[in-house]
Formats: C-alpha cells, sequence, structure tokens
C-alpha cells in the first residue's frame, strides 16, 4: 500500500512514456521545443512494466494511465499495455494523448488491452489549434477521436484548456459538439506547468467562468461528490443527462486532500504530486539490481512523504522546475 502522513491512500498510477511531443502548445513548451532526455536516461519498456508490475501486485495500485509527452510516439507502447494487462490482478488503463496518430492505433491498444483514453483539444476552429499548438493538425485529432470511438476505448473523454483571447469563448460550442459525438468533455483550469514560465494567475479563466458559459445554452446539475470519489474533474449532468461535462478546477478549487495518484516520470523518478519539486530515483535502484521489495521500499518511503497540497491556492505559487512534458499530466 502507499498511504502517506494524511491518510491518503494511492492507486491511480501515471506513468510518463517519454518527454518528447509532436506539437508545442503554447501554454507547455516554446516554440523551438525542449532538450529531450536522453534515450539512456528513459527507463526501457522492460523497466517500464517491471515498476507497473510492482506496483500492482505489492503497492495497491488498480489503474494505470500512461502519459508523456505525447506516448503515442514511444514504440514500444502496445507491447507496454499489452504486457500491463496480463498482470494479475489486471489493473485498469488508460492513456492521455493529443491524438495525432490515434486513428493508425487506436484498434491495436484496443486488443492489446487498454480500456480508454483522454484526448486533449482545445478548440473546434484548425486556425485556433494551429495558434495554440503552432502545428496544423487539428483534422488529425478529430480522425483520432473518432478512431477510439469506434475502437471501443470508452467512454472517451475530451481535455479542454481556455485561455483569453484564444479559444475563451468556446466553451458552449464544444460541449454541444462533445454532446453530439458521445464524448466526455473535461475543462481544465490552465495551470503553471508551461517550460518559458509565462503562466500567470491574473487573467485566467476559472471554473466558474467556464460552468458561467456554459449556462448559457445549457442546464447543468451537480452530481455531488458521492459521484466523484477521488476523480479530480467535478461533473455536472447536461440537460438532465445522460451526458456529463466536467471541470477540473486545479487551481481554483484544489481537490489535494482526496489525492490518489503517484507519477513515474519518463526518466524513473517517482513524484508524489504534478507539483512536487522532490522526485525519488527509481531508476537507479532497478539498474543497480535492486530486488522487487526494495523498490517497493523507496516507493511507500517516498508517497510518505507526500505533502498535504499542491500549493496551486497560494498566490506565491512559483512553477515546478520540470516542464509538464518531463513529468507526465
Amino acid at each position: 500500500m502507499l498511504i502517506d502522513t494524511y491518510d491518503r491512500v494511492a492507486t491511480d498510477l501515471r506513468v510518463s512514456l517519454t518527454d518528447r511531443c509532436n506539437l508545442r502548445c503554447t501554454y507547455c513548451m516554446p516554440e523551438e521545443g525542449l532538450q529531450w532526455l536522453a534515450k539512456p536516461d528513459l527507463l526501457s519498456d522492460d523497466e517500464i512494466v517491471r515498476l507497473v508490475r510492482i506496483a500492482v501486485t505489492q503497492l495497491g495500485i488498480d489503474e494505470v494511465r500512461f502519459t508523456g509527452g505525447e506516448p503515442l510516439l514511444r514504440p514500444g507502447l502496445v507491447s507496454i499495455v499489452e504486457q500491463c494487462a496480463a498482470l494479475t490482478p489486471r489493473p485498469k488503463m488508460s492513456l492521455t494523448t493529443n491524438g495525432i496518430g490515434l486513428k493508425r492505433t487506436a484498434a491495436a491498444l484496443k486488443a492489446a488491452g487498454l480500456d480508454r483514453v483522454n484526448v486533449s483539444l482545445d478548440t473546434l476552429r484548425p486556425d485556433v489549434f494551429k495558434t495554440l499548438t503552432r502545428r496544423d493538425r487539428h483534422h488529425d485529432v478529430l480522425a483520432g477521436l473518432e478512431a477510439a470511438r469506434d475502437a471501443g476505448l470508452t467512454p472517451v473523454k475530451v481535455n479542454t484548456v481556455l485561455m483569453p483571447g484564444l479559444n475563451g469563448d468556446e466553451a458552449p460550442d464544444l460541449l454541444a459538439w462533445a454532446v453530439e459525438h458521445g464524448y466526455e468533455l473535461r475543462f481544465i483550469e490552465q495551470m503553471p506547468l508551461d517550460a518559458q514560465h509565462g503562466w500567470k494567475r491574473d487573467g485566467m479563466i476559472t471554473a466558474g467562468d467556464i460552468l458561467s458559459s456554459l449556462r448559457t445554452r445549457f442546464t447543468l446539475t451537480d452530481e455531488g461528490d458521492g459521484e466523484r470519489g477521488s476523480a479530480p474533474a467535478e461533473r455536472w449532468l447536461v440537460d438532465g443527462g445522460p451526458h456529463r461535462v466536467g471541470v477540473i478546477a486545479s487551481v481554483t478549487r484544489p481537490f489535494c486532500r482526496a489525492c490518489d495518484r503517484t507519477r513515474l516520470t519518463a526518466d524513473g523518478q517517482v513524484r508524489t504530486c504534478l507539483f512536487a519539486r522532490e522526485e525519488t530515483d527509481l531508476r537507479g535502484a532497478l539498474r543497480s539490481g535492486a530486488a522487487d521489495e526494495e523498490i517497493a521500499r523507496i516507493w511507500r518511503l517516498a508517497m510518505w512523504g507526500k505533502k498535504a497540497g499542491s500549493g496551486l491556492d497560494d498566490p506565491s505559487f512559483l512553477q515546478p522546475d520540470r516542464p509538464m512534458s518531463a513529468i507526465g499530466g
């Protein structure tokens, strides 16, 4: 079991498979990209599978989310999913992706054992997409979403970040589109995860702003905390259901008290929080020949030191030293 001093138990593992990405989203990294991790620094496929196995069989993890960077850029992704699906007990498995390449891989991922996907899409307008991501790939994301739905990687969740002056007026249109296509839309408050440290609290579009915008067109009924559990998204029924919309208010309404996550970076570091400044090295233990029990001990000790909160609710919060692409969203 992965328990901390606040009696929170981590059962959800986020695994970053690579720091690389084929987009250059303005809220994540600079246009020229970043200095990527050297290949020897990355965990191998076998190392990833071993750490997931330890987490599932010894530490109580029952849900695994593969992230990046962009996880579809990992050559061994399908094999990693297949091997993790063969574990006993079998964890629930999902993938967070920008959707580029998903049309080509959705069926294979489903056959390997992946349960569902989260796809990032911030706009319905191709020109705005190009401005936000610095790439002309909007059509590829839409095709990837359709392929995921057709392959049965459901519920297909769409993650959206709204920013003033770009896509801040699109919330109602995005929800109408998601309902029409059978996707579950989740708005995420913009967080300080950009490598260039350009995020500013003042002027950000908050959960309250998003809900006010949605209510100009839809009736929203709060599902309540009983349905939410430890999930980060507060959810509302849209016009009485069955469709739902979620809002992840990481900045204005942090959910740290119910957090059940542990994170593994692409280079084999445990992070107790997306915004943690401390990391615990598992890669070194793996490569020095440590037994599974020793790796589990190190992981437990790391989680025991998890802090009470992320600090995002503190106006003086400073951004983490590592960008999201290196940590895993």
